[in-house]
């Protein structure tokens, strides 16, 4: 971004906040595949923001819904959004900086995050489409869970697969599965939770003071179990976190069954956003599953 693109952030910043901020440095932030971050300060202020295209306006437009929709949980701790918009060929969102450098307690978390989950809707899906990674991530609502599953989420990145040229029998495999993923909910009635989305390790982490601390979310209404799948896929809790969350939400018994099912729409996603060595993957996953229920 020029000088001039970041006055006008600056300037957005002071009549937002309704603070005299002075001349902003910014300093690269490492960390994410799919924005440019930085830490923008003052000298005594402190913020987040992250760049990408003008075009992708609408994906920070719907983060700062989504943590908004978390804040508004009063159960675990997400920055606070400031603004979002577009200056010179970039789109942008800035909120709270926040000093990740504390240790977390994964029994705090867990509970936090069971008081997240226990934020109910009627009905599954989120207001608004929103992303997951760089993705579309439709959300129309649903009163069926297994019809919004199917649709928009499991069948969604399988056509995106075969749109990305991945192949037909990844495509009709998974839409083999995709048309008995009922059988995976024959004792399980899922309500619509409060979710983070893509809660991966990348996104989770504790502030200075060892609260626990989520961030990059792609909000919806849905399963709980989808959130601790994919704290499984690129991760491990410990049996305490898993413990300390069964206390505040109880977990169902056939969670492990479903928790592939889950995470082979991530593994899909990192297919259709970063190439061809996630699709095997994929495809063990959708046998794995096929043979669980034949």
């Amino acid at each position: 971004m020029s000088p001039g693109d970041w006055q006008v952030v600056r300037q957005l910043l002071v009549e937002r906040t309704g603070e005299k901020i002075g001349r902003l440095e910014a300093s690269p932030v490492s960390g994410g595949d799919i924005n440019r971050a930085y830490r923008l300060s003052d000298g005594s202020l402190q913020f987040f923001v992250k760049i990408n295209d003008i075009e992708l306006l609408p994906m920070f437009e719907a983060e700062m819904h989504g943590l908004n929709e978390i804040r508004d949980s009063d159960s675990i701790r997400c920055p606070q959004p400031i603004v979002c918009g577009v200056t010179g060929a970039c789109a942008f969102i800035v909120m709270e900086y926040l000093d990740l450098s504390g240790s977390m307690d994964e029994i705090r978390f867990a509970r936090q995050l069971a008081k997240m989950h226990l934020c109910r809707q009627r009905r599954f899906g989120y207001p608004i489409d929103n992303t997951i990674g760089s993705s579309p991530q439709p959300n129309a609502y649903d009163q069926d869970w297994v019809g919004f599953w199917q649709q928009q989420r499991l069948g969604f990145q399988l056509s995106l697969a075969k749109e990305n040229g991945f192949g037909s029998e990844l495509f009709d495999t998974g839409m083999r599965l995709n048309q008995q993923v009922a059988s995976f909910f024959n004792n399980y009635s899922p309500i619509a939770s409060l979710l983070h989305g893509d809660l991966w390790g990348g996104n989770q982490g504790a502030d200075s003071a060892g609260n626990p601390v989520i961030y990059d979310p792609a909000c919806y209404y849905g399963d709980h179990e989808t959130d601790l799948a994919m704290m499984e896929l690129f991760g491990r809790p410990q049996r305490r976190f898993f413990e300390a969350y069964n206390e505040v939400f109880p977990i169902d018994p056939g969670y492990a069954q479903r928790r592939e099912l889950y995470n082979l729409y991530h593994i899909l996603n990192h297919a259709n956003l970063f190439g061809a060595s996630y699709v095997s993957q994929a495809g063990r996953m959708i046998a794995s599953l096929l043979a669980h229920i034949q």
